[in-house]
């Protein structure tokens, strides 16, 4: 028996679903070439952007609780959170910009307030409850919504200090929300739609490293542009090293396609040093550690959120 294994850390989840979900999004493949010439591009000659800002955010949960409303109580998560910038640039190579950190009490109790602990301070984020989630996914939901707001935060103030001539902006995910940024691409690792008919997913399981599919549009509650391009790596499964890559509708997209052609591939990873190579780039990776070090150390708040719920604080 012969079969290839996907370098893909299965802890992770998987890469690429073993049967990708049918997509609603409607599909227009005629964006950069007519869908009949579809092949894969090879990388043109591009100007490099004078810095790369990768935007990334990590979250965690420190402790799950229950908040006493009287004859019931309500569940729910603290956590600590944090989003940043990886500025990519000549001067100062590598280096982290604007990293916010956030801890936040998500709850379903219409009543909670902070909880101060002296570790830090867990803000009060009350969620309605609804019968058709159940809660801690309804929590899990906030939470990650609250991270993404951080991320556009950190992705609004990523030039400050830097200035926006000729660099290009990086999201880890989709740019679902960060879409009026501008030189902006969503940097999608794992695959979980089949957006295109078969004909043309062929040439995704055809590129080689460094080559790209033609832009194409998705339109579902909103319009983008978007592109698979394989960064290089170890041979294997048909979509290893593929990634989904994102730009706002409109002319400039083809641009951003080959500006990315040519900059992702420069920071893809390798299996000995992450599990997620090659779609976790190094600079993503480097980011999601320093953050993971800014949210504090679990023991210490975990015995923290202890001490306070000692004391009568969670709701007023």
């Amino acid at each position: 028996m012969k079969f290839t294994v996907d370098p893909w850390d299965p802890s992770y989840g998987t890469g690429l679903d073993t049967e990708l979900g049918a997509s609603s999004a409607l599909v227009d493949p005629d964006v950069e070439v007519p869908a009949a010439r579809w092949a894969p591009i090879d990388p043109v000659p591009v100007v490099p952007p004078s810095a790369v800002l990768f935007v990334d955010g990590v979250r965690r949960v420190d402790a799950q609780v229950w908040v006493d409303q009287g004859r019931e109580s309500a569940p729910a998560l603290c956590a600590s959170y944090a989003a940043g910038v990886m500025c990519c640039c000549p001067d100062q190579g590598a280096h982290l910009v604007v990293p916010q950190v956030r801890r936040g009490l998500f709850t379903t109790a219409r009543d909670a307030v902070d909880i101060v602990t002296s570790a830090g301070t867990y803000t009060a984020v009350p969620t309605a409850e609804r019968a058709d989630v159940a809660p801690m996914q309804l929590l899990t939901l906030a939470l990650q919504r609250a991270l993404g707001d951080v991320e556009l935060e950190v992705a609004e103030r990523a030039r400050e200090g830097v200035g926006e001539a000729g660099d290009l902006l990086v999201v880890d995910g989709p740019l679902r929300g960060r879409a009026h940024l501008p030189r902006a691409i969503g940097f999608v690792k794992s695959h979980r739609s089949d957006y295109l008919p078969p004909q043309l997913g062929g040439v995704v399981a055809a590129l080689e490293p460094g080559q790209r599919t033609p832009v194409f549009a998705l339109g579902t509650s909103w319009e983008r542009h978007t592109w698979y391009l394989r960064l290089p790596g170890a041979a294997g499964a048909p979509w290893a090293g593929v990634v989904r890559v994102e730009a706002p509708a409109g002319p400039a997209s083809v641009e951003l396609a080959a500006l990315s052609q040519a900059t992702l591939v420069r920071y893809a990873s390798t299996a000995y040093k992450d599990a997620r190579a090659p779609q976790n780039l190094y600079p993503i990776a480097g980011l999601e550690r320093a953050l993971r070090r800014r949210l504090g150390e679990p023991a210490v708040l975990y015995r923290a959120l202890r001490r306070a719920a000692a004391k009568p604080i969670l709701v007023g």
